[in-house]
């Protein structure tokens, strides 16, 4: 597999049942902190508004061949109650992340004789203060994910989109540890992970023409600012109603990305020795 079709694969669709009985979509991604060299601790990584008030969380993880070769078409469907319980949220109340441990699910599948194909990212994707400063300010993004929860069904294949970071990543936008991103972001794409994926030369801080690829997580979709459009009221006939019109709310195709560091917060959470 090429290392495109690897990252297509590190995400997965969550579908949650919400207390007051409406559903919603949102995006996860495999992620892995390293114990020592025998011992990793998988999770999914979301936002803490995905799965805030979720009842049952549902999702969909491909299934692996014995030469850890996904098997497309071939699907687990998950389905788990008590959701947002098993969920371990950020302690920072302006960080909406949040992660599920998701190695208890691995053995009961494979105790069946079940492997699945969902290679996490590892720490070693997290920008380090060298390759944040090397960074030229004006990156080509790459974000992964569902928007308004569309995805290929049938080969469990998410949706990839480009754009670019619309204020340095170097800096904290307006103190908070998030930055701006200009691409078409929709509900749903929320918990997207957001790289730069280079494949081939690149362009560092000084402007200098690097060869090779590199690929870095920079962070979270959690938010889309919107405008309202307001207009002349008019009643729209259609069979059996008649629906009146007022306003319409506007994605301005800016997205708002909790940065990867707060994702290495969860590393003393999970293993308080490590």
């Amino acid at each position: 597999m090429t290392p495109t079709e690897t990252l297509m694969h590190t995400t997965v669709r969550l579908e949650c049942a919400l207390s007051d009985n409406r559903v919603s979509t949102g995006t996860g991604f495999f992620f892995s902190f390293k114990v020592d060299d025998k011992t990793q601790v998988p999770v999914i990584v979301t936002n803490k508004h995905v799965i805030n008030n979720s009842k049952v969380g549902t999702f969909v993880l491909t299934k692996s061949n014995d030469q850890g070769v996904p098997i497309l078409g071939s699907t687990e469907r998950v389905v788990l109650d008590n959701f947002e319980s098993l969920w371990v949220k950020h302690p920072e109340e302006n960080v909406d992340l949040a992660v599920f441990p998701i190695a208890p699910l691995y053995h009961q599948a494979e105790a069946k004789g079940i492997k699945f194909f969902a290679p996490p990212m590892g720490e070693d994707l997290l920008p380090s203060a060298e390759k944040l400063a090397n960074l030229s300010g004006l990156e080509t993004i790459t974000m992964i994910g569902y928007p308004n929860g569309i995805w290929d069904e049938k080969n469990n294949m998410p949706i990839v989109r480009r754009g670019i970071t619309a204020t340095n990543p170097k800096h904290d936008f307006n103190g908070l540890p998030i930055f701006v991103i200009d691409c078409a972001c929709f509900p749903g794409s929320s918990g997207s992970p957001v790289f730069i994926f280079d494949l081939g030369g690149y362009l560092d801080a000084k402007g200098l023409n690097l060869g090779g690829g590199r690929i870095i997580l920079l962070g979270v979709l959690f938010a889309g600012p919107q405008h309202v459009a307001e207009g002349e009221i008019q009643t729209i006939e259609v069979p059996l109603a008649q629906i009146p019109i007022s306003l319409s709310k506007i994605p301005n195709n800016l997205g708002f990305v909790v940065k990867a560091r707060k994702i290495a917060d969860f590393r003393k959470m999970l293993i308080p020795n490590g």
